[in-house]
């Protein structure tokens, strides 16, 4: 798991402004130097992601309740592309929603079935102050922040309501993102060959509660339906039995920020087992930090697990999970950090995970990657 570290504060100069408030000498050219190599990288990694994004990419939207049950399925296309050069480059994403027939109004054309969307666009700005992007580019893997849920929002209401959204009456099993979430946290996983992808959503609300869970499953393929990609694991016996048994890896953790400095790589050894009284047994051990060793005792109920001290998983369809505190809030009053994390396993007995640790603040620490295959 991710290890907590202080958050970085402040910004640093830029290059011409450290050398107007200085003297030129040997040792300011030569953090002028080192910076500018910083910037050139910075900017690589800023095209790296953008290249790695690019395209239409067609597929659904799924939301999930807190026991991993479908409530709610919403056709989408994705089209991402970009403009400007070098540290001046802009990634533009337009999102378009599918809307249900409509019951009070009559759609005309079959554009009209269609709503876009534009989302906000990403750069050199955006990517460390308002989006605190961490990216593995070798590992087609980010985690990123939202300042609202106003994406989830929209895509809810125009692929849920559509014309008949009046904020008047939603149906029973419609659940719409907080209009003040404390935190919007984002985790895609590319496949190997990057062609298809899936990105979750935690939304936790004010008190610091799980408000809602989501799933974008996406293809550059012309078509992704849940039936034929997405069924593995569909029963939460099998969802729990695929997680089940001794999973060996390697994770890397990067600081806070669109190109965090890597801060730790730790080979990891994890077994989850259920014992003969029915309860969940998780040993994590890891070589980070001079090596560490933590033992979980937890319970699964449905699609929920619950370990004791306040984390819980939600097991989805297809080899995922959410997992998240029971209670952030909880975690705040102690003065702890906190992590949310999601699972894929895009084959059997092969799985990565995205970790991200906050600190009491909310404010993002650091984003760690792991890879596992089970033994």
């Amino acid at each position: 798991m991710a290890r907590s570290v202080k958050p970085l504060h402040g910004a640093r100069l830029s290059t011409r402004a450290r050398s107007a408030a200085a003297q030129p000498t040997a040792q300011n050219k030569e953090e002028e130097e080192e910076e500018e190599d910083d910037r050139v990288m910075n900017t690589e990694a800023l095209h790296e992601y953008i290249n790695l994004s690019l395209g239409f990419w067609n597929g659904s939207f799924y939301q999930y309740d807190a026991l991993g049950n479908v409530t709610q399925c919403v056709n989408t296309q994705l089209s991402v592309t970009s403009y400007g050069e070098e540290d001046l480059v802009s990634l533009m994403q337009t999102l378009k929603i599918k809307q249900p027939p409509s019951k009070i109004a009559k759609l005309d054309t079959k554009d009209s079935e269609w709503e876009e969307f534009k989302l906000r666009e990403t750069n050199m700005f955006t990517v460390d102050t308002h989006q605190h992007i961490g990216f593995f580019p070798q590992e087609k893997a980010f985690s990123l922040r939202h300042q609202t849920a106003e994406m989830l929002d929209r895509v809810l209401r125009v692929g849920v309501l559509g014309e008949d959204d009046t904020d008047e009456e939603f149906p029973k099993n419609l659940k719409v993102p907080p209009r003040r979430p404390s935190i919007v946290c984002e985790s895609c996983l590319y496949s190997m060959d990057g062609n298809s992808r899936m990105r979750a959503f935690h939304v936790l609300n004010h008190r610091g509660l799980i408000d809602m869970i989501g799933v974008f499953h996406e293809s550059r393929e012309k078509e992704t339906t849940y039936s034929s990609a997405f069924d593995k694991f569909e029963k939460n016996e099998e969802r729990i039995n695929a997680l089940l048994g001794r999973w060996s890896g390697h994770s890397v953790t990067k600081r806070s920020g669109f190109y965090g400095t890597t801060i730790a790589e730790a080979d990891i050894d994890l077994k989850l087992e259920i014992d003969e009284n029915g309860q969940l047994i998780q040993d994590i051990n890891s070589t980070s930090g001079g090596g560490t060793s933590v033992r979980w005792n937890g319970t699964a109920q449905d699609g929920l697990v619950t370990f004791d001290g306040g984390f819980q998983m939600t097991l989805l369809p297809g080899g995922m999970y959410l997992a998240c505190p029971t209670s952030v809030a909880k975690s705040v009053a102690e003065t702890q950090s906190f992590f949310l994390e999601f699972s894929w396993m895009e084959s059997p007995g092969k799985r990565r995970r995205l970790v991200r640790t906050f600190d009491v603040q909310g404010v993002v620490v650091s984003t760690t990657y792991i890879n596992e295959t089970k033994l």
